[in-house]
């Protein structure tokens, strides 16, 4: 929450005048919107289970019920039905990996038109069937939303098609706006804030200026993922900042450069941030499936994520509190990855490694420690005459417990180390537990990232160097679109600078994680 525990207000922009949503025309636009010709009015459901636990009254702005499952329909009918007879005549293009190419689609459909789609060849199966079953025609280019983009701007240059921007667009924002609308008309008393997840900017554009039209008082949050917060940095450094790469679980509000009039409108009327990371949105998929039985995106579930994180930080019971609950195109392989998490973001598993005298009694001694509380993981292999290093994993009930718990063990002569947070030992090294060997001599660790596609992995293993030995390995596909490897490589000192130029000429990103605690304990 701009960087820090506690989220803070947004820095005030003197030299930038307030934006006044009736003044700059907004408010009109939103009102007379066309969306209901593809868009239904979406529910405004309590999430009682939810609401309960942390002692507020959370509402849930279900967008993902809509027939593309995306609020996504909203903003690309209402640019569409805009349109003059004779450029719906001559066809509609857009760029996208997902929500807005259905939305676009369907709309097309809808109005009698063409669309052409321009996605990257990345681009789930799922996704691209959904849009050639709404008639869209799909051309699959390049590696990113960018290359697609530049593509679809080629075309509709070629062609004379009208292009239909995902985000940065008036009729698109307007459309988006709808949103609040029914909030408001569907629940009158009072709300204490709207949380709405950031992408582009486009939803939370047309949400905000709305509600600063009409209800003021009521506070519009952005929530943004720790690896694709593009538009706080904007905010932050008054101009718009291109981030180098985004993460892509959330794939939905995977966005390296926000819109000219999405940042203008942002900066200008929206209260505060929430920055969450993988395991709160892993954590609140299950929330919402545990109270509407439902499964979310990731960027459909980040608002719920950042309204646990900003009551916990705030200390807040009994406020009223909307999420919308943006989109629920799910890859269903992903779904192994979010069950995985879920508990650790919810903070109701902590990870730990302990360090276990190899005496007799010990063992006894420890598992008696750990007393009624349940063992959720739980990893050991002999490796020493005098200490064994164990993996756990145990339940927790409250945030923060799991420090409390490393202390108790280590007063009573238990080493304790804390992995709750540790990336490398939650994606790897608790799979790999007793993976020592004296064999892997001048051994270097690391942990690389590359995009996920048919055939990346053996694309990946003959670009290592032949001339240095793989000593360890390690890869699970997660579902998600950039794939996950863990290397042990085997590098002679007189090698150093010769290794550093392989990694630099490999271009995949990565982390040096030989002095990761986790891997001297379990690993090395």
């Amino acid at each position: 929450m701009l960087g820090s525990p506690r989220a803070r207000r947004k820095p005030q922009t003197p030299t930038q005048p307030a934006l006044t949503p009736a003044d700059d025309g907004y408010l009109q636009r939103i009102l007379n919107a066309k969306v209901y010709d593809v868009a239904i009015e979406s529910a405004l459901e309590p999430a009682k289970n939810l609401s309960r636990r942390i002692a507020n009254h959370v509402l849930l702005k279900r967008e993902d019920t809509q027939p593309v499952f995306s609020f996504k329909l909203r903003g690309a009918y209402n640019k569409m039905a805009h349109l003059s007879r004779e450029q719906l005549d001559k066809g509609v293009i857009c760029a996208s990996a997902g929500n807005h190419a259905q939305g676009v689609a369907l709309s097309a459909k809808k109005l009698g038109c063409r669309a052409v789609i321009v996605m990257p060849v990345t681009t789930p199966q799922v996704k691209i069937n959904a849009v050639k079953a709404l008639g869209g025609e799909v051309v699959l280019v390049g590696d990113s939303y960018s290359d697609a983009y530049l593509h679809a701007l080629v075309i509709e240059k070629a062609e004379g098609l009208c292009f239909v921007h995902p985000f940065d667009d008036p009729d698109v924002i307007a459309g988006q706006g709808t949103v609040a609308m029914e909030i408001l008309r569907q629940h009158q008393g009072p709300i204490d804030a709207v949380f709405v997840a950031i992408g582009g900017g486009g939803l939370i554009s047309g949400v905000a200026a709305y509600i600063k039209a009409v209800r003021p008082e009521i506070k519009v949050i952005g929530v943004q993922t720790v690896d694709s917060d593009a538009m706080l940095r904007s905010v932050k450094s008054k101009k718009r900042v291109q981030l180098n790469d985004v993460g892509l679980f959330a794939d939905g509000t995977a966005v390296k450069l926000v819109g000219e009039e999405t940042f203008r409108i942002t900066r200008a009327l929206v209260d505060d941030y929430v920055v969450v990371d993988t395991d709160a949105v892993c954590a609140a998929i299950k929330d919402v499936f545990e109270d509407t039985r439902s499964i979310l995106e990731p960027s459909g579930a980040m608002g719920v994520a950042a309204i646990k994180q900003y009551v916990a930080a705030h200390k807040l019971k009994g406020k009223t509190f909307v999420a919308v609950t943006c989109g629920a195109n799910m890859n269903f392989d992903r779904l192994r990855f979010v069950a995985e998490r879920a508990e650790v973001g919810e903070q109701r598993e902590a990870l730990f490694a302990f360090t276990i005298p190899e005496e007799r009694g010990s063992f006894k001694r420890f598992c008696a420690l750990i007393g009624p509380r349940s063992v959720t993981e739980f990893n050991y292999r002999i490796s020493d005459a005098k200490e064994a290093h164990v993996f756990v994993g145990l339940s927790t009930h409250d945030r923060g417990e799991s420090a409390k718990i490393a202390r108790s063990f280590t007063k009573q002569g238990f080493g304790a180390l804390d992995l709750t947070d540790n990336e490398m030992a939650k994606e790897h090294v608790r799979h790999m537990v007793g993976g020592r060997s004296e064999l892997a001599k001048d051994e270097r660790l690391y942990r690389f990232v590359f995009p996920e596609r048919p055939g990346a992995l053996m694309r990946f293993l003959s670009s290592m160097h032949p001339d240095w030995n793989i000593s360890l390995f390690h890869y699970r596909n997660q579902g998600a679109d950039y794939g996950r490897i863990l290397v042990g490589i085997q590098v002679a000192k007189g090698d150093k600078k010769a290794f550093k130029d392989f990694l630099a000429t490999l271009n995949y990103p990565c982390i040096d994680e030989t002095d990761n605690p986790a891997y001297r304990l379990f690993l090395r």
